[in-house]
């Protein structure tokens, strides 16, 4: 019996953090050994904020050394960097042919970012949700990990399987189903005292960051005057802490402070963050040792990237082959 496909793509956005980790990273380690999985890094998707030629080619790269080095295995779930798969973009021309411009401005990711870039409302950010649905399509995969956030884009790319089924009377395209990674992930909080950690705030633990820089950010972790009613509950800035201790510390560590908690000891918040900054430490050294010998060997990189995009290709190729079948090219 052959394997469900998964498509996930990954924005180059610099250095992964926690968040990320015990977010979708962790995900897609367990998914690699359960479906047929391919993992692209989205460079074209970031040409809607104009970035630096030299910016997107050590992004790529950034992403692809920490991915590997979380444990990501390219040779049962190739990685591609998305402009390595030109057939991509004869797709989506193919699907902005009926794509509607009610439908994509009434998307609430262009608006979001119509609002935040008023200076770059391009096309290329009012046809997102079309590329997107092209790098899903092009390879006919029937999941996709996604967060919340994307809900409406995936249910857009549906609609473009749906409309070109019904335009063709074909069923070829299957109608991809979000994969939900909120029911494994963990949603690690931030530093600062907000609900999530996240680049745009400030706020992160990247797996790159050294001990004597973790160390300084843990440190800075917000805190309040301690409990004053025993068994009473935490406030959330108070909770940020143990979350992280459930994540990268043991139980009986969690236990340990836990107790200091209910039993309404007082200024113990210096030893849990010198237990905290230890434990992440701990935590992360493997990682940060993988990406160093990652970098030591950059040729392995290319390796990476040729074989992935052969991947792709293949199964663009034979996709795309049929689409024009179908259209009536020859």
């Amino acid at each position: 019996m052959s394997k469900e496909k998964v498509i996930s793509g990954i924005r180059p956005t610099g250095n992964l953090h926690l968040g990320n980790y015990f977010g979708a990273v962790r995900s897609f380690l367990e998914m690699q050994n359960e479906y047929d999985c391919m993992f692209f890094i989205a460079d074209w998707h970031s040409l809607t904020t104009n970035p630096r030629p030299e910016d997107i080619k050590r992004s790529v790269r950034t992403i692809l050394t920490e991915y590997l080095a979380c444990g990501i295995n390219p040779e049962i779930a190739p990685i591609y960097a998305q402009s390595d798969v030109p057939e991509v973009l004869e797709l989506y021309l193919y699907l902005n042919m009926n794509a509607y411009l009610g439908d994509l401005e009434r998307c609430t990711t262009f608006k979001e970012k119509a609002r935040k870039q008023p200076d770059n409302v391009n096309a290329g950010l009012l046809t997102y949700p079309t590329l997107m649905a092209a790098d899903v399509l092009i390879h006919r995969a029937t999941k996709v990990p996604v967060g919340k956030d994307q809900e409406q884009n995936m249910e857009m790319m549906r609609r473009y399987a749906r409309r070109f089924n019904q335009m063709y009377n074909v069923e070829f395209f299957p109608e991809p189903a979000n994969f939900s990674l909120s029911e494994k992930a963990i949603k690690v909080p931030g530093l600062d005292g907000s609900g999530k950690m996240g680049k745009s705030e400030g706020n992160c633990i990247y797996l790159m960051d050294d001990p004597k820089t973790i160390k300084k950010k843990v440190m800075k972790a917000v805190t309040d005057n301690g409990p004053t009613e025993p068994n009473s509950p935490k406030p959330d800035v108070i909770q940020n802490l143990y979350t992280f201790l459930e994540i990268v510390s043991t139980p009986e560590t969690y236990k340990y402070f836990d107790d200091k908690w209910n039993n309404c000891e007082q200024q113990f918040y210096g030893e849990l963050k010198k237990q905290l900054v230890e434990d992440i430490v701990r935590f992360t050294d493997p990682i940060r040792e993988r990406i160093r010998e990652i970098e030591a060997a950059p040729e392995r990189l290319d390796r990476v990237l040729k074989a992935g995009a052969e991947a792709a290709r293949e199964s663009a190729r034979t996709t795309l082959a049929e689409v024009r079948h179908i259209i009536g090219f020859k």
